[in-house]
């Protein structure tokens, strides 16, 4: 209204000079600027306020409210109704501007609440992911002690029992007394294995399983392995059927042959007395595969690819749990593959295959 005010006394002076359209569109703009900063209210007031003040100061007789001639008249209410529509409709933009700006406002304050929330589920399922690696770890560690206690004792206690008879008064004769070194042997060969074992679970955890690569004779391998562990086998019988002729492979010694230890001492575990455990092996384009058969109650689909887990026992099985997921790391290692299918007579069938080697 002091704009009203102010913008009449500076046109008084032109008002002889001038048509009435002029002060109207002048007195136009404080309306404009009414609705802009005050809103609807304001524009409607200030509107009102400039019709009064067209009519007093611009339209004859001045300084009253008498009209005399009808075109001021007309003038006077077009002007009342063009400032009440431009400061509705100006009052009216604004308003919608100001709404915009709060939602945009708002908008912004959930983006703000959303990306804290999704800062919070972030860092949550960081603790829940640490914490499952945390619990995985413990399970795994108890599972390793359970596994090395019940592991460890068995062959320990055959030992501590057999030197106990040995050292006592009890004779025994020549044939006995081999037979309980034997015994002897046969345990402390299998200490030998878990240990390895062991050693090697703990490499490739850690990512330190390197294979010391020179050239390996499979059928060599297999042979000396099973003369070795002949003993395993005192309830089944072994049958080797692999070619004289097979391509060497690049590999470590040592590991391979855990590999075949680890495969054997499983399928003597599982087959059945009087039953034939069988090594096969075959040339293919560029690799050499071997396989080792049992007739035990073979590995159900569902357990083929969960029984290369550390820790995993099979059916009825007292292992450890470790000697798979040894053997499928090591020649995973050697850039091979290995998985467990049935066998044709039934029973297992666990091979792996390594990749020939190359003159060079």
């Amino acid at each position: 209204m002091v704009l009203v005010a102010v913008i009449s006394a500076a046109l008084i002076p032109f008002r002889s000079d001038v048509t009435r359209a002029s002060p109207a569109l002048v007195l136009v703009v404080p309306i404009v600027i009414a609705g802009l900063l005050g809103r609807r209210t304001a524009a409607l007031i200030t509107a009102g306020a400039a019709a009064l003040a067209f009519n007093i100061v611009f339209i004859p007789p001045h300084w009253t409210l008498k009209i005399h001639e009808l075109d001021d008249v007309v003038a006077l209410v077009v002007f009342g109704m063009v400032a009440l529509v431009v400061g509705t409709l100006v009052a009216r933009e604004g308003e919608r501007r100001q709404s915009a700006e709060d939602r945009a406002a708002e908008l912004e304050v959930l983006n703000e609440e959303l990306r804290a929330v999704e800062s919070e589920r972030e860092r949550l399922a960081e603790e829940a992911t640490r914490a499952a690696v945390l619990e995985r770890v413990d399970e795994q560690r108890a599972a390793l002690l359970r596994s090395v206690s019940h592991d460890l004792r068995t062959p320990l206690a055959t030992i501590r029992a057999v030197a106990s008879d040995l050292l006592g008064d009890v004779p025994y004769d020549n044939v006995t007394r081999e037979e309980l070194i034997g015994l002897v042997a046969d345990e402390a060969e299998r200490l030998d294995r878990l240990v390895a074992n062991l050693l090697n679970l703990s490499r490739v955890e850690a990512g330190a399983l390197r294979p010391d690569r020179q050239a390996v004779a499979l059928d060599e391998l297999v042979a000396d392995t099973v003369k070795r562990l002949h003993r395993l086998f005192t309830h089944c019988r072994v049958q080797i059927d692999l070619p004289r002729d097979l391509p060497l492979v690049d590999g470590d010694y040592t590991q391979l042959e855990q590999v075949v230890s680890n495969l054997l001492e499983n399928a003597a575990r599982h087959t059945l007395p009087g039953s034939t455990v069988s090594i096969g092996g075959r040339a293919t384009a560029d690799a050499v595969e071997v396989w080792v058969d049992d007739e035990g109650i073979g590995v159900p689909p569902f357990e083929r690819e969960r029984i290369f887990e550390p820790f995993r026992r099979g059916e009825g099985s007292s292992s450890s749990g470790i000697g798979l997921a040894i053997c499928k790391a090591i020649v995973e290692a050697h850039g091979g593959a290995m998985a467990v299918d049935t066998a044709p007579g039934g029973g297992a069938r666990f091979r792996f295959s390594l990749p020939a080697r190359h003159d060079r």
